[in-house]
């Protein structure tokens, strides 16, 4: 029995999701999603969790303190939830498709700055904030199969 068996589940009123285009081939999907949450974790310290520790004492790094729920809509999806996630400021990454021809930041970062808030190709993108917030942000999305 491990030690946290009888303490009670941990409910979070906090909630991280992730939205992608859903014509994302897989590689696609798999690699804005680590690219998205990694951008939670560089400036909200509260969504990481502590460092974990095999049995054998072989120390890992920490990793997000809670799930990531993972949904998937059009391309109109997303555009309606950038705007809620905009609207509502809560903390945000953002994945669009030009991202896919950099190779490295500092490019990155340029592709995003060369195109106006509204003519973003967003092929994804995250949201931390209160499970109220995040759900409004989300709708119209369905959970990734």
């Amino acid at each position: 029995m491990s030690e946290t068996s009888a303490e009670p589940p941990v409910r979070f009123d906090t909630k991280i999701a992730v939205l992608l285009r859903e014509d994302l081939e897989t590689w696609q999907r798999l690699n804005v999603t680590a690219f998205l949450v990694s951008g939670l974790g560089t400036q909200l310290p509260e969504v990481i969790g502590e460092p974990y520790e095999d049995a054998g004492g072989v120390p890992y790094l920490p990793m997000l303190r809670q799930p990531v729920l993972v949904f998937e809509g059009t391309k109109e999806t997303l555009t309606t939830a950038h705007a809620r996630v905009l609207s509502r400021s809560l903390p945000r990454a953002v994945f669009t498709s030009d991202l896919f021809a950099t190779g490295n930041d500092r490019d990155n970062r340029a592709a995003v700055r060369a195109v106006g808030t509204g003519e973003l190709d967003l092929v994804g993108l995250a949201v931390y904030g209160p499970r109220n917030a995040v759900d409004k942000v989300m709708k119209g999305a369905h959970m990734h199969p």
